[in-house]
Order: C-alpha cells, then structure tokens, then sequence
C-alpha cells in the first residue's frame, strides 16, 4: 500500500527520480514475497494428522474461549504458548488448561508453554533455548504412523537492534533438530521470526515451513488485529503439509494456526 501511495505522487509531481526508486523497490518487494502468493502443487486429501499452535497471549482477558476455539479445531496436537497466572488485565489460564485438559488424555507443561495430544507422550524434555530458564520442550508422541519427535517452543522476544538471544535460541534449536535421531520432527509454536528473516534458514534449511509448503497467501498472525507478520510457525521433517490455515485469535495479540500433514 506504502508503494501504491508512493508511487502515485512520484506521477503526480513527475518526479522521476522517484518513480524510479518505486519501481525498484516494488521489484525488491516481489522477489522476496511474490513467491508467497503463488499457488504450490500441493497433493489434495484428507491429512493423517492436523496440529494447531498459538500463543494465547498473557493479556488475554479470556484465555478460555481460546482454549475452546482451539479444541475445536479438530486439532491431534496442540501447542500453546504464554500460559500464565494471573496478572493486571489478564485471568488465569488454570481455565484455558482445564479446557484443553478435558478434551486431551495427553498433556504437558514447561513454564509457560504447553502441549496437548490425542496419543500418549513420553515425559517432556524442558529446553531453555537462549534464555536461562526453559520456555520449550521436546516430546515424542506416539502416533499410529509412527513416532514423532515435537518441538513445543516459544523463542526469546525480540527488540529494536537486540536479536541477540532470539538468534542463540534459533541456532540452539537447529542444533537440537540435525542431532534429532526421530526421522519425523515437528517444530511447533512462536518462534518470533518472520519465514523472511535469514536467521530461521537454520531450521528452514532442515525442515519444511507449512506455510511456504502450502502457498498461497502469506498467513501473517501477528498483531492479530492487523497482521504484518509471521512469527507463528509449524515446521517438519518426515511429512508433508498439505493445509495451512490462519485462525481467529480469539482475544491474544496472535491469530492461531492450523496444519494438515500428511505422514506418507
């Protein structure tokens, strides 16, 4: 839209000049995105396993209604980051737990992240991931098809020119993955990276973004109210997304995401 504008006053005055700096930036901008927009040949189907991830925001004035939109996703597994007590503006997410809690046999807590699943789990391996306390975990789920090793994780926030502990938790977390004997691993949660950033080509490089797997659209989620960006993510090895779907955020400041892989 900022081109858009740009662009047509750059006509209006005739500066030329101006113009051009538009035409170079509209290229710019459709090298790194354009192929975003573009439609994947992606295998149509019923997918043999449907995860959803969010951070349900420590906010939130109804961590609950959450919790329910997204059990009633359909989801097998979800992650969920930002599980707190209660604060200033904020409930208790006892009830969002309970929630998920009552629908999951299979459940586990690490600080303030969460998994939940149809299928039994081994115990969690809590991972600090660039902070000094654990904010992720990696568990194995014991699907029907075959084992799967899941990476719940919400990575450090970033802050204008300080990245520095976001990048140590990206390079620690691929790390974790090339070393990961599973030979299926899915990467759930926020990782506070855009797909653009260079810095998640770690992980990109290893496993597949569903996202950029399924196309067609950019499936921004954050802020919820006017999406700019896509630090929600859902990455895997030894599977195929085959759906990608953005979700209401139903009072975080992220929109929730919903995949559909397939196993085969």
């Amino acid at each position: 839209m900022l081109l858009i504008v740009l662009g047509a006053a750059a006509v209006i005055r005739r500066a030329w000049w101006g113009i051009s700096a538009v035409l170079v930036a509209t290229m710019v901008w459709s090298g790194v995105f354009a192929p975003q927009l573009i439609p994947a040949s992606v295998a149509a189907g019923a997918p043999d396993l449907t995860v959803a991830t969010q951070n349900i925001g420590a906010a939130n004035t109804d961590p609950a209604a959450a919790a329910r939109a997204l059990a009633a996703s359909g989801a097998g597994i979800i992650a969920v980051q930002e599980i707190v007590g209660s604060s200033a503006g904020s409930q208790d997410t006892a009830a969002a737990t309970a929630v998920l809690d009552a629908q999951y046999d299979n459940h586990a807590l690490v600080s303030t992240v969460g998994l939940w699943s149809y299928w039994s789990m081994d115990a969690p391996e809590p991972l600090e991931l660039g902070l000094s306390w654990a904010r992720a975990m990696r568990v194995v789920v014991h699907h029907p098809a075959g084992d799967i090793a899941v990476y719940a994780v919400h990575l450090p926030s970033i802050r204008p020119r300080y990245t520095a502990a976001r990048d140590d938790g990206v390079a620690e977390l691929a790390a974790l993955v090339a070393a990961d004997p599973a030979a299926r691993v899915l990467v759930m949660g926020d990782l506070n990276t855009a797909t653009t950033d260079p810095t998640l080509s770690t992980l990109t490089g290893q496993l597949a973004d569903s996202r950029e797997t399924v196309k067609g659209g950019f499936g921004f989620t954050w802020p919820a109210d006017f999406p700019i960006t896509r630090p929600d993510h859902v990455l895997g090895r030894g599977m195929t997304a085959v759906s990608d779907t953005v979700l209401p955020a139903v009072g975080s400041d992220h929109r929730a995401v919903l995949v559909g892989l397939s196993l085969r």
